[in-house]
């Protein structure tokens, strides 16, 4: 048992993953400083219903990574009378296109991947959102606005200082998440062997796909926990599959998500929410299995 390795491995994959996501979640913020909710809102508005599906998956790309600031936004954008259709394709492609977890995937997957990775659920968001106004579920929707807290503060700040403190601010309540991913990847990286992974989640088990599917939406872990546990998976050889339906369910669905939209989603549309990302999850995880 190499202790000195396994600290060595665990202080790397830390640093790496904090550095990582200081500087992104700096550059997230002034994002957010120019792509505001009323700014969403009036693209969302304009144009014809095509370019509202391609423009709601694009904002949410760009728009907060968290669901306890993405489910809040979206609930804002539809009782300001948003599209009903677009504003699910942002809440989809919210977490799972934002810039954190798109640059975690790059080092985890390479460009290639990550690339492929971006565009299906580039594609998944518009055809979600295009899917969900097609069956009327618009009248599945709670009549509850969760309204955002302003700034009691009302002196304006610098941008680049706005955008250290958001940065903090971001990074502060994921760092035990950040902690525990990494302390559980560096144990399955140094002590679970690559047998055992692969005879359960392998390249050679193409049922590792939907069953990680189906593990990650209700798991509450945060795709900052998940990356690093993903990356020592990936070196002990689960299957590029699996890894991506695991990470795509639970960023998602996460169970805190789910909680909030429960809030403001009937069952029927949460249920259709939750099918919708375990099927663009296990579909993504098949493509990725017979392709690559």
């Amino acid at each position: 048992m190499d202790i000195m390795g396994f600290i060595k491995n665990f202080l790397i994959l830390f640093v790496e993953l904090a550095a990582l996501f200081l500087v992104i979640s700096f550059l997230v913020s002034l994002l957010q400083q120019v792509v505001t909710e009323e700014r969403v809102k009036s693209v969302l508005e304009k144009g014809n219903k095509a370019t509202g599906y391609l423009s709601g998956t694009f904002l949410g790309a760009l728009t907060p990574f968290c669901s306890c600031s993405t489910v809040p936004i979206l609930a804002g954008l539809l009782s300001s009378g948003a599209p009903f259709g677009p504003s699910i394709s942002f809440l989809i492609a919210s977490p799972l296109l934002n810039p954190i977890i798109v640059i975690l995937l790059w080092k985890l997957l390479g460009l290639k991947l990550t690339v492929f990775y971006v565009v299906s659920m580039f594609i998944f968001a518009v055809l979600a959102g295009v899917l969900f106004n097609a069956l009327g579920l618009e009248k599945h929707l709670k009549n509850v606005r969760i309204r955002r807290k302003q700034n009691e503060n009302g002196e304006s700040e610098s941008k680049w200082v706005l955008a250290l403190k958001d940065a903090w601010n971001f990074f502060y309540p994921v760092l035990p998440y950040l902690l525990i991913g990494v302390l559980i990847g560096a144990v399955i990286h140094d002590f679970i062997p690559a047998e055992f992974i692969t005879a359960i989640a392998g390249n050679d088990n193409p049922f590792a796909i939907p069953i990680a599917a189906v593990i990650g939406i209700p798991m509450y872990i945060r795709v900052e926990t998940m990356i690093p546990i993903s990356e020592a998976l990936v070196a002990k050889g689960m299957s590029m599959g699996a890894v991506v339906a695991l990470i795509i369910g639970g960023a998602g669905a996460s169970l805190p998500e789910i909680l909030l939209l429960n809030k403001l989603f009937k069952p029927r549309l949460l249920a259709a929410f939750i099918i919708a990302i375990f099927i663009g999850a296990v579909t993504t995880g098949y493509i990725l299995y017979f392709t690559f």
